[in-house]
């Protein structure tokens, strides 16, 4: 935990900016007291602070063990994320965290693991790959789906290309719509799920994007034989104090920042199917 109290947020000072696409930024975060060290598990979240603005949780994008450097992907669509957005080397955001359940990557040793990213969603799945990749020789197959709006729209483009270029990972991407410049796949990603190669009673699926593709994309799986067990979603939505007390994030009987973001699919399936919740 950043600090003595998880309720107080700690300054971190902006290091980096990168812009990943018109409305997306992702910013690279440094300690402001020496003395401050920070570890997270891939899946979970910070509560970032911008002073006199607010408060949102973000999932973190960077490199697990490093213990010194916060790494966040933000789209700016909100009076605070828009003011995270802005922010430029040399800026100060308050931090608190990490908060949440973490993708199960221990559970998956030995498995085949099936990753579908939609949109922003790459971005908490991302540190789930630098997980897996950095100790390859403990799992099998490793499938990355990744489906965006427009090739714009694309998260770290230069990174998923080097991705496509490893020999010990499948890495399929595709768009919405483009334009005739565009030499990738047009269609939505969970075409790519019946099509790959990958033993469904040997496997385990991690799922982060908008609702709508994850629930498509739960029915493709389960249509291949994957049970609801080895299916994790992740449900980082209405989220605002991270520890329970507001209710915004309310999930049936769960609480998003306190129970999740993270959830097997058996374990949310009754609420997840049910419109409006």
């Amino acid at each position: 935990m950043i600090g003595e109290n998880p309720l107080i947020p700690e300054p971190w000072i902006v290091r980096r900016v990168r812009k990943e696409t018109r409305d997306i930024r992702t910013l690279e975060l440094g300690p402001s007291r020496p003395e401050t060290s920070f570890l997270f598990s891939p899946g979970q979240f910070n509560m970032l602070y911008v002073f006199g603005v607010g408060e949102v949780p973000i999932s973190m994008s960077g490199q697990p063990g490093r213990s010194r450097t916060l790494v966040h992907t933000v789209r700016g669509v909100g009076a605070v994320s828009c003011a995270i957005s802005r922010l430029r080397p040399g800026g100060v955001v308050g931090v608190r965290g990490p908060f949440g359940s973490c993708w199960p990557l221990e559970q998956a040793k030995g498995q085949d693991v099936v990753i579908v990213a939609g949109g922003i969603g790459l971005a908490p799945l991302r540190p789930a790959v630098y997980a897996l990749l950095s100790a390859r020789q403990d799992y099998r197959r490793i499938l990355l789906f990744y489906g965006a709006r427009t090739p714009r729209d694309l998260l770290f483009a230069k990174e998923l290309e080097r991705w496509r270029g490893r020999l010990d990972m499948t890495v399929e991407v595709t768009v919405d719509s483009a334009s005739s410049a565009w030499r990738g796949d047009v269609g939505v990603v969970t075409r790519f799920i019946s099509s790959s190669e990958f033993e469904t009673e040997n496997a385990t699926a991690l799922l982060c994007g908008p609702e709508v593709m994850m629930r498509f994309a739960v029915r493709a799986l389960q249509g291949r034989g994957l049970a609801s067990e080895k299916i994790y979603v992740s449900m980082e939505r209405n989220m605002k104090c991270a520890a329970g007390f507001c209710g915004r994030c309310q999930f049936g009987p769960t609480f998003v920042c306190r129970d999740g973001p993270v959830f097997s699919y058996a374990a949310i399936r009754r609420w997840f199917e049910t419109r409006e919740i």
